[in-house]
């Protein structure tokens, strides 16, 4: 206390001068039109910068959230998508199947990523979805730029998914633009490339071609977005290639993602394992 009077026994005539003036500038913009809308503008230029950074600040802690949402729009849509391109099957040339009977055969469930592991050779990702969301094992996992596994393990909260980049991993792809399958395999080296096996000697390919899932199992259904030929080898055999796919994803850094349902799989996968009678 007796610093602060101090301070104001030492400063009394400058803070006198400073309240002399606060004084006279009230009483020019009072006073004119001109000196008033100019302080006006100014006082609004202030303050509204100070809220378009608050405003901002505020929007960046509420991304996490946003992001939320966006990523049920999308999964929805998924759906929706998935319904029409049913519906669209059910249409022949001249006649209109009611398309409130067509079956539909996959379904879209959305989660995030908790555990991202692509530095071994047998690579594994957790996710926040498990039986509880209706997850079961060898589902496919997608996000929105392609590929990134298959669920191997499933607790009631959590899955353990076998990433693409294990070396245990086989997934059923093809060109885009063409009709050529193989076998999508990883050899361990380089986490942003997978190799494509069993390609036919006189297959076509260019670099920069297109690679996709075929459709050829009960887990990923026709036409997910894998990566694009990086350059081509010959195979061990010589009849076949080695084609490299630079993956579309940067497999190390992954965060929302889809699991993909496909509600035939049991059905197909009991008359593919069903023994002759």
């Amino acid at each position: 206390m007796q610093q602060l009077i101090y301070f104001f026994q030492k400063y009394r005539y400058f803070l006198f001068f400073l309240f002399l003036e606060f004084i006279a500038l009230a009483l020019i913009v009072n006073n004119h039109s001109f000196h008033k809308s100019k302080f006006v503008s100014s006082a609004n230029n202030v303050t509204g910068g100070f809220y378009n950074k608050v405003t901002s600040i505020s929007d960046y802690f509420q991304l996490n959230e946003e992001n939320q949402e966006l990523v049920q729009e999308n999964t929805a849509l998924r759906n929706k998508l998935e319904q029409l391109r049913l519906a669209l099957d059910s249409i022949s040339e001249f006649r209109v199947i009611d398309t409130t009977k067509y079956h539909q055969e996959y379904t879209y469930i959305s989660g995030r990523i908790k555990k991202n592991q692509y530095s071994s050779s047998y690579n594994f990702l957790t996710i926040d979805l498990g039986k509880n969301d209706s997850i079961s094992k060898e589902m496919a996992v997608i996000n929105s730029k392609g590929v990134i596994g298959v669920t191997e393990d499933v607790s009631s909260n959590y899955a353990r998914v076998k990433s693409i980049l294990n070396k245990d991993s086989k997934i059923n792809a093809q060109l885009k633009d063409g009709s050529h399958f193989g076998s999508l395999t990883w050899d361990g080296k380089d986490y942003n490339t997978v190799q494509l096996l069993d390609i036919p000697r006189q297959a076509v390919i260019k670099v920069g071609d297109t690679i996709i899932t075929g459709g050829r199992s009960a887990i990923f259904p026709e036409g997910v977005p894998i990566g694009t030929v990086s350059n081509v080898q010959e195979g061990g055999t010589s009849v076949t290639k080695v084609v490299n796919i630079q993956l579309f994803n940067d497999m190390s850094s992954l965060k929302n993602i889809y699991v993909i349902k496909n509600f035939d799989r049991l059905e197909i996968k009991t008359l593919e394992n069903k023994k002759n009678e």
